[in-house]
């Protein structure tokens, strides 16, 4: 079973969102709050991440839409550990800014809507579509232990 894992805000923002790493992190450049040497080095990481992992949003176009994809979100692959070293300088970054970040892991991140080799975009399952503890919606019985 495939593990998916996530960096992102520890409290919502006004949208009642949870914003993911890079988003927090490309926050604190839009206001002026990393410095020279932290606008330097983001430049230089998010080159590096731009060239060297694909955009969703390239490969479908429509993976964050929230008329189609409410609450959509990235996750990225237990293995891919490239992407999740890289990371790391990331939220390194937002430990020294003092931003509170939690990390998430999960077997089943959502209803996946992109699927690459290093992540997927998943919408959040919701009440009472994928609600676990009711009868199945097709008619079906769900699976005894």
């Amino acid at each position: 079973m495939s593990e998916y894992i996530r960096f992102q805000s520890a409290v919502p923002n006004r949208h009642g969102r949870y914003p993911g790493v890079f988003a927090m992190v490309n926050g604190l450049a839009r206001y002026g709050l990393l410095g020279s040497a932290g606008s330097e080095w983001l430049r230089a990481a998010n080159a590096y991440m731009n060239s060297a992992y694909p955009d969703p949003t390239g490969i479908t176009p429509d993976c964050y839409d929230p008329q189609v994809n409410p609450g959509a979100r990235a996750w990225f692959k237990g293995d891919a550990s490239g992407l999740l070293e890289a990371t790391r300088g990331y939220l390194d970054l937002l430990d020294r800014a003092g931003i509170g970040w939690v990390e998430l892991r999960t077997a089943y991140p959502g209803r996946i809507v992109h699927d690459d080799a290093v992540q997927v975009v998943a919408v959040p399952y919701r009440y009472p579509d994928d609600w676990p503890l009711a009868p199945s919606r097709s008619g079906r019985d769900r699976k005894s232990l």
